[in-house]
């Protein structure tokens, strides 16, 4: 054989045979002593290592390579081992190599520092360009169009028009050489200090705003002065939403660039809204101060920028038809405090002297605001009441957008309700009140009023006062007049469906049992001055260890009472002593699912808030009563049934009825109101409607400062209120309810007075031509006879004729005529027939600690204890003399 065909000499390191046991070993198994190691003479102790296969097992192997890799770096073999399993996985290597490639375990889904850059490059480009093409095809929308209101249209329920109202009376355009330097200063201070230099959008202010929003302070709004221009004048959509922030975002920007600074600055202060249906600066300036706008002083301009962060919470004359919160005294706390910040961010940017800053000590009070004439008389009223549902049903609605205008506004307002209303009132105030005549007695005279459908919830009626354009404040929505014994009804309520506590089940956790308490069978001791007691047996006492001591009106006593004759003559003590075993929590708790706002209830868990020193609006009242009418089905009063807008309907309402109470409950609570008009001795006899059924009940608080008459057939829920509230609030004091002993020449007035005369007069107008429609009957009770307050289950007499023990069903309605005055029991008696008897001689009453007319409190602390006795303030409750509850709530 010749010498170039002789095979080579192989290298020292074991050639293909130590390639194949390098790939063999990397898949994770290392070699016995002796077996796997090369060595350097092919003659070693255990010769030339056995092959354990082919190409193929090789190319397994390799494959196999998933755990720790083992080569003999020392020699030939172990080179082309590693070359072999480089080339290996260079297979594998992709453009984007992620998972990658050439790692293992959780390494292999972490992405390289190249892949991440690559990455946030290519997101930014291609944001860059999707924001180079959203601003080269956004088109600056004309201002015109967005910048007009319209009128807002409101609807009786027949259909017909009521008024027509919006912001198109209100908006002048000025130049912005006529609007005050100081003015643009005060918001540029208030709401964008970058607003000369920036371009349309400040990032920083942005995170500044959240920042200090976090942190409770003061905030300029994230948005800039030009992206409040493109919402209020370029964008008809006036939606949140996120589409619309970034279409917002592109025309500021744009808008920026082509227009200048002062004419951006001139649009923006004349299409902002300032409230009172103003709309630009010339409009505020003439609403709020009367005056043009170029004669505002700094000042001035300073309060009129604080109503661009929202009109409804900072003006001082109040939005409660909006919003229950912003009265006017919070209103203008806030106002204040902004009024000085916006002062002093002024003098901080250079952009107000200091010395002209401290000058300006007091706030620049606004002067009240004005109605629109056509707006007069109840329309007013209608349109507040109307307004405010709608915003605060409609999600996403604001009293910006719906002062822009072009809403169709269907209310449920029954026009020949409404007038029968109003004239009524007024003729009853024209025949008996005279301010001029008896000015100690009839000046400040208020009357209020409200009708609500129980099946429905539609609020068909209100009385809000003498003309919307004169007295500003709505007389049927909260006033602060208390309810007094027109509240009785809902302690009966949560009596017969909660029932009274058992001492005798008290536990860790509290009473475990409770007895439903039947209206006839159970009685309750009705004495006057009674020592009201907690439900287990123990006297109650208010924080300063004093007694309460419960009175009734003209210190009659009743002894042993039912609740329904309690009810009848609206006695005091059986209510509150009653209210006491029932538990104020649950009271509450009754009234609050009958349909009355928590937040209108007094907090005070004290004897007397079962006598209603809580007050509510009379559209609650109305609303709570007709809860009972409709057999215990709640419904929330509300005034408008359908919006439209550009010819699409965009809100319609929604029947929501809720069981506040079963119908045993229900028919047996009218039943017992049924009493009080039908019953000759009755509190709302005055209230009868002939030949249809009534329920109601009368109230009346401490001192005469309110009186009220809320009454129902079961169509129609009529409140009825009157107080004397006076004028103070010109003279920046608390305004506070007056007495009305001699009001309309009457020694006194109750609810079964003026308000129950106005309920029957107005109702037989409103119900004249309807079906007459009767009460269901009241259902059976699975209730028990209770005896509270004292009051012993007594024996019956003893009788030696079967026929004269006493029935052991009394007859659910008592004699409308009792044979026994009340409060004078005879010698020989027996209670379960005569509700007058009271064997026990009503010795848990309290003794006279004080003068003829104690009062009732919403906060009995405060009571002294002395004998000199009085009254209380009517709108927080009185502080009986020694304590002792007074008669608030009775007629």
């Amino acid at each position: 054989m010749s010498e170039h065909r002789r095979k080579p000499p192989q290298p020292q390191g074991g050639g293909r045979a130590a390639a194949r046991r390098a790939a063999q070993q990397s898949s994770g198994r290392r070699a016995a002593p002796g077996r796997g190691a090369t060595s350097a003479s092919p003659s070693a102790s255990h010769g030339e290592e056995r092959p354990y296969g082919g190409r193929a097992e090789a190319r397994r192997a390799a494959q196999r390579g998933g755990g720790r890799r083992r080569v003999d770096e020392s020699g030939a073999g172990g080179r082309a081992a590693r070359r072999g399993a480089a080339g290996a996985g260079a297979g594998k290597k992709r453009l984007i190599d992620y998972p990658r490639h050439d790692k293992y375990g959780w390494r292999r889904w972490m992405p390289s520092w190249k892949l991440v850059a690559g990455l946030c490059i290519g997101f930014l480009g291609l944001l860059t360009v999707a924001a180079a093409l959203a601003y080269s095809t956004v088109a600056i929308p004309k201002e015109a169009e967005a910048a007009t209101a319209q009128n807002n249209v409101y609807y009786w329920a027949d259909g017909s028009q009521m008024a027509a109202t919006g912001g198109e009376v209100n908006r002048q355009i000025i130049g912005i050489d006529q609007i005050p330097r100081a003015m643009q200063d005060a918001v540029i201070s208030a709401e964008n200090k970058t607003f000369e230099k920036d371009s349309g959008i400040d990032p920083m202010g942005i995170t500044r705003a959240v920042f200090n929003m976090a942190r409770g302070q003061e905030t300029q709004g994230g948005s800039t002065i030009t992206q409040q221009y493109v919402k209020n004048a370029r964008l008809d959509d006036q939606d949140q939403t996120l589409s619309r922030k970034v279409q917002e975002l592109f025309i500021a920007i744009k808008i920026d660039s082509e227009m200048d600074k002062p004419d951006i600055m001139q649009g923006y202060l004349n299409t902002s809204y300032y409230g009172r249906g103003a709309y630009g600066i010339q409009a505020a300036a003439r609403t709020y101060y009367n005056k043009d706008a170029e004669k505002l002083n700094a000042s001035e301009c300073a309060f009129l920028a604080s109503l661009l962060k929202g009109a409804t919470y900072y003006d001082p004359a109040g939005a409660t038809e909006i919003d229950a919160k912003a009265t006017a005294e919070a209103n203008r706390e806030r106002a204040e405090k902004r009024w000085r910040w916006i002062l002093d961010e002024m003098v901080k940017d250079g952009r107000l002297d200091a010395g002209e800053r401290a000058t300006y000590t007091e706030f620049p009070d606004p002067q009240k605001p004005k109605k629109n004439a056509q707006l007069g008389g109840q329309i007013g009223y209608l349109v507040d009441l109307a307004k405010a549902n709608f915003l605060n049903k409609y999600e996403g609605m604001t009293a910006n957008k719906l002062a822009q205008g072009g809403y169709e506004i269907h209310t449920t307002f029954d026009k020949k309700k409404v007038q029968a209303l109003e004239a009524t009132i007024k003729n009853i105030y024209k025949k008996h009140i005279d301010p001029e005549k008896r000015p100690d007695t009839d000046t400040h005279v208020q009357f209020g009023g409200a009708s609500v459908e129980p099946e429905t919830g539609k609020i068909v009626a209100i009385y809000g006062g003498t003309d919307a354009t004169k007295h500003f404040t709505n007389n049927a929505d909260a006033t602060g007049a208390q309810v007094g014994s027109t509240f009785k009804p809902f302690v009966l309520a949560a009596a017969m469906r909660d029932g009274v506590r058992d001492p005798e089940g008290e536990s860790e956790q509290g009473p475990s049992q409770r007895t439903i308490v039947d209206p006839d069978k159970s009685r309750y001791n009705g004495a006057n001055k009674l020592k009201i007691k907690n439900y287990d047996g123990s006297v109650w006492r208010n924080e300063e260890g004093k007694e309460w001591l419960q009175r009734n009106d003209g210190d009659e006593s009743f002894k042993n009472i039912s609740l329904r004759e309690a009810m009848i003559h609206s006695a005091n003590s059986p209510f509150v002593q009653l209210g006491m075993d029932i538990g104020i929590p649950q009271v509450r708790k009754a009234a609050v699912d009958a349909g009355l706002l928590e937040s209108s209830l007094v907090k005070s868990d004290v004897p007397s808030f079962s006598l209603g020193i809580s007050d509510p609006s009379a559209i609650r009242m109305a609303g709570a009563y007709g809860t009972f009418a409709a057999n215990g089905k709640q419904r929330d009063p509300y005034s408008v049934t359908s919006v439209e807008h550009q010819g699409k309907t965009i809100y319609k309402h929604e029947d929501k009825a809720e069981t506040a109470f079963t119908k045993a409950v229900a028919t047996n609570v009218t039943d017992v109101l049924r009493d009080v008009v039908d019953d000759d001795e009755g509190t709302g006899k005055n209230a009868r409607l002939p030949g249809r059924q009534v329920a109601g009940k009368t109230g009346t608080t401490d001192d005469n400062k309110s009186a009220w008459f809320v009454g129902y057939t079961p169509q129609l829920s009529t409140a009825i209120d009157m107080y004397r509230l006076d004028d103070n609030e010109k003279s920046g004091k608390k305004r506070e309810f007056l007495k009305m002993y001699g009001t309309g020449d009457r020694d006194t007035i109750h609810g079964s007075s003026f308000p129950s005369e106005i309920w029957q007069t107005y109702m037989s107008q409103a119900l004249k031509g309807a079906k007459i429609v009767e009460f269901d009957e009241p259902e059976e009770l699975d209730a028990e006879a209770v005896w509270g307050g004292g009051a012993v289950s007594p024996k019956p007499t003893p009788s030696s004729s079967p026929s004269s023990s006493p029935s052991p069903s009394p007859s659910p309605s008592p004699s409308e005529s009792p044979s026994k005055s009340p409060g004078r029991p005879t010698e020989s008696c027996n209670p379960w027939e005569d509700w007058t008897c009271d064997p026990t001689g009503g010795t848990d009453a309290g003794t006279d600690q004080g003068g003829t007319n104690g009062g009732i409190t919403s906060s009995p602390t405060t009571s002294t204890g002395t004998d000199t006795g009085g009254g209380g303030n009517g709108n927080g409750g009185g502080n009986g003399g020694g304590f002792i509850g007074g008669s608030d709530g009775t007629e």
